[in-house]
């Protein structure tokens, strides 16, 4: 069973997606990065990218990782907080330890792809 089947398909990915989002958006220090954005879309690509990373019946078919954030000029302690807000979010939805730490090493490798060293935006290719 694929984690997507284990934490219970697409609306469980749903409510992770909106919980996540309504962290994000109240954290002082993240929330700069959502001015701006259409978050219903935003919203609809994380579902599908999240969806896709936990072996969800359909693939991804955004834009990379790089080339999504590339403008954002992330740093690490801001993707660092981002994935502590989403562990928040599943362990609030019943989501066992075992299976977040799944889920932390199936999106860990995207760190270097969203963070600049030093901040600065990343540059595409």
């Amino acid at each position: 069973m694929s984690i997507f089947d284990h934490i219970g398909g697409p609306p469980a990915v749903t409510a992770a997606v909106d919980d996540f989002y309504r962290r994000l958006v109240a954290d002082p220090d993240l929330t700069h990065y959502f001015d701006g954005v259409a978050m219903n879309r935003l919203k609809t690509h994380q579902r599908s990218f999240i969806a896709a990373a936990l072996g969800g019946p359909e693939p991804y078919l955004g834009r990379s990782m790089r080339e999504a954030h590339s403008h954002l000029a992330i740093t690490a302690e801001h993707f660092d907080r981002v994935v502590a807000h989403l562990a928040d979010t599943l362990t609030d939805l019943g989501v066992g330890a075992d299976i977040i730490e799944q889920i932390g090493a199936k999106l860990a490798p995207l760190k270097d792809e969203v963070v600049s060293a030093d901040g600065a935006a990343v540059r595409a290719g």
